[in-house]
């Protein structure tokens, strides 16, 4: 699938990996709709990229009503959906049991319904939207791309719902990719590692430093234009389906 006069839908766009693969679709001569409930960041990305190019409508991912507004907004701006990037969620640190009580459920419950749910949310009801393309020559008609993270496969102590909600988009990434098959749409799930993302921004440049100490090559944290330039490839290249890319620089993350 060609970037140029595409449409792609990007969940939590208005920052992160989300800003810088919205910023890349648009330079690479695509039109992107930013699901985000960063409205003075959303607002900016518009005006920077200009508002012929760039929709942003405010969303609760968990949301089916949200979704379906912003997916309908979407159709109605630019007419299509090609490709959908989910890239909004949350983390906590908590340990299964800690000093003084267990894992509050409440939270657990909160990153499993944005991480997970709201992925899946947001795929199916984008997805019924790209089953309605014509196919390209490829018989290509959409494209769904999911982020997981390392913490999927190596998850450390406090990260229990994390972990779990990346793990399951690491789950359902071939089963889902089984499903719309037969309707043209291919499935990837990215997993990232230490990217230099806002979770980051306010750290000590010391303990920016250590973080990317730990990386084995190159020894850093990532950008969140690789991952951007990663989501790229995967759009362009039609044998890519069903499949978790690690973007890590091979870390393989310590308990601790």
């Amino acid at each position: 699938m060609q970037i140029k006069d595409s449409v792609t839908v990007v969940t939590g766009g208005a920052s992160g990996l989300g800003e810088a693969t919205v910023i890349r679709l648009v330079e690479n001569g695509g039109r992107v709709a930013i699901l985000d409930l960063q409205d003075v960041y959303g607002a900016a990305l518009v005006e920077k990229l200009g508002s012929d190019r760039v929709l942003y409508v405010k969303t609760n991912v968990t949301s089916e009503e949200d979704v379906q507004s912003a997916i309908s907004q979407t159709i109605e701006k630019f007419g299509v959906i090609h490709a959908t990037i989910n890239c909004a969620g949350i983390g906590i640190a908590e340990k299964t049991l800690g000093k003084e009580k267990p894992h509050d459920l409440s939270s657990f419950s909160r990153v499993i319904q944005v991480n997970l749910i709201g992925t899946f949310n947001v795929l199916r009801l984008a997805a019924e939207k790209m089953a309605l393309n014509a196919p390209n020559e490829e018989g290509e008609r959409g494209v769904i791309i999911n982020t997981a993270s390392v913490a999927a496969f190596d998850g450390q102590m406090g990260q229990a719902a994390y972990s779990a909600s990346k793990g399951g988009i690491v789950g359902m990434t071939l089963p889902i990719a089984r499903d719309l098959a037969r309707n043209g749409i291919r499935v990837m799930t990215i997993a990232p590692g230490l990217i230099d993302t806002p979770l980051f921004a306010g750290a000590p440049e010391k303990v920016r430093q250590a973080l990317g100490s730990m990386v084995p090559f190159p020894s850093r944290l990532g950008y969140p234009s690789e991952y951007a330039m990663l989501a790229q490839s995967i759009i362009e290249n039609p044998l890519l389906n069903g499949e978790t890319i690690r973007l890590d620089s091979a870390i393989r993350m310590q308990p601790k």
